[in-house]
């Protein structure tokens, strides 16, 4: 009879080099800082620049743009070598309320260009590396407006969101043989910045109070059946698990974390 106790697999991120998009504030700053707290190098993305202990592990980039997107990996080549982690968090809209017809085709491609194309385009960039090395983890982080889309405001990007997960899914079956794990995380309303600039304009597109316009999200939603939004760290924390060895065998999955908003069976 063995009686040897099973392995304990280390939360460590010692040594691994890891990119978060969209990480200079929200949830992008919190998951830079927890794989930063578990022991990774890593490299942050972001539109506007922000003070940072090493500033040459920010880069001033448009991942919407093809541009900024080679601004992106060229960094990445040169002041990391290379990935092991790949983080990608930006997204978001700018357009405003009425539905589909106040979506112009410019707010469209806005909206697939934010929250899909830019992480394609770091993908196919950047996996081929950790392909290579047969080893890397990529997260997506989507959105529950993939499976609860909130006309009024957010249609462009519910629906990128939902193809970014779908694209997900084909990725991770496409390169698991290769030893890289590609997992989504789909957070319900969290308090950000971002979800409250969405508050603002619902409550300015509908000359409602910034009370009034919260309600109205919130019961589009359905509820928070746990009684609070989420935090960026929860979505950090779930973030921080998919690419440790915790998570070696997770590839092609979605976790939610929405308080329970999402009914299920």
């Amino acid at each position: 009879m063995n009686t040897q106790e099973p392995p304990i697999i280390s939360d460590s991120l010692n040594g691994r080099r890891a990119l978060v998009t969209g990480g200079s504030k929200g949830m992008g700053a919190a998951i830079a800082a927890r794989l930063a707290a578990a022991g990774a190098l890593v490299m942050v993305t972001a539109r506007h620049w922000v003070e940072m202990a090493d500033p040459s592990l920010f880069v001033v980039a448009d991942v919407r743009t093809p541009e900024g997107t080679r601004a992106v990996v060229e960094a990445v080549h040169q002041r990391l070598g290379g990935l092991d982690i790949l983080v990608n968090t930006v997204g978001g809209s700018n357009a405003g309320p009425g539905g589909f017809r106040a979506m112009t085709d410019a707010q469209w491609q806005a909206d697939l260009d934010l929250n899909l194309l830019g992480a394609v385009r770091l993908d196919r960039a950047l996996i081929p590396g950790m392909i290579a090395a047969g080893f890397g983890a990529v997260v997506h982080v989507t959105s529950i407006q993939r499976r609860l889309p909130l006309f009024d405001a957010t249609l462009g990007y519910a629906a990128a969101k939902a193809a970014l997960t779908t694209y997900s899914k084909a990725l991770a079956t496409e390169i698991a043989p290769y030893g890289v794990r590609v997992n989504t995380v789909a957070p319900g309303f969290t308090q950000t910045a971002g979800a409250g600039g969405l508050i603002e304009r619902i409550a300015t597109g509908q000359q409602i109070s910034h009370e009034a316009a919260l309600q109205q999200v919130m019961d589009s939603l359905g509820g928070i059946p746990l009684g609070h939004p989420a935090q960026p760290g929860d979505v950090a924390e779930m973030v921080a698990f998919l690419v440790s060895d915790r998570a070696g065998s997770v590839t092609g999955a979605e976790f939610v974390i929405d308080g329970g908003t999402i009914p299920t069976v």
